[in-house]
């Protein structure tokens, strides 16, 4: 966790906490669309980029994860009661792509960093909220921080492996990853009317 905290530019501000301690079953329903989500855009970058079998392997196993906790995440619904709703998304995952360039290599490059951001920002979350959650919910989220962190990881590692294709050496993405990280700590400070997992303040 330790380095996902270098990593973010700031941490979720404790009003978002106060925010989803009041909507339990808003967190709850949208925890669900985002890992159903995390698993789609896992399966459409398999089928956009079917050349690189590193990106194939992380990609499968990225989705299998998210799907499973999915899975997890409508059975604590289901026991508790909770009506699984359709819900608007939040702005933040829109937002923080609108800068992801349209051609490749940057196309790829830009899209690795941003999934390595969300996945960052959601085990941050993650670990921030657990305290504040009763046992069950508690345990579940702090299970969760082991695979979001090696999801980060792998979407980092992709994304300097697209900028480093045919190379001699590294080639510096360091901009790229600061100009979505500064696009991260604005969402995530700034207000949003609705609560959601990925909503501002």
């Amino acid at each position: 966790m330790k380095e996902i905290h270098e990593f973010l530019l700031c941490p979720t501000p404790d009003v978002w906490i106060e925010q989803a301690l009041q909507h339990p079953e808003i967190l709850l329903i949208d925890h669900a669309n985002c890992e159903k989500k995390a698993a789609g855009t896992a399966l459409n970058l398999m089928y956009r980029y079917v050349d690189d079998f590193e990106l194939l392997n992380k990609m499968s196993r990225l989705a299998r994860e998210e799907l499973r906790h999915f899975e997890q995440v409508i059975a604590i619904m289901q026991a508790r009661g909770i009506e699984y709703q359709q819900i608007t998304a939040s702005r933040y995952a829109a937002e923080l792509r609108k800068p992801v360039r349209t051609h490749e290599p940057a196309r790829l490059i830009d899209t690795m960093i941003v999934g390595a951001i969300i996945e960052a920002r959601s085990c941050e979350r993650f670990e921030k909220l657990a305290p504040h959650l009763d046992e069950e919910l508690q345990k579940f989220y702090l299970s969760l921080l082991k695979s979001e962190a090696r999801h980060y990881q792998d979407y980092l590692t992709l994304a300097q492996k697209a900028a480093n294709k045919g190379a001699a050496e590294n080639v510096a993405i360091d901009d790229r990853i600061a100009l979505f990280l500064q696009r991260d700590k604005e969402l995530v400070e700034s207000s949003d009317d609705e609560f959601r997992f990925h909503s501002g303040a």
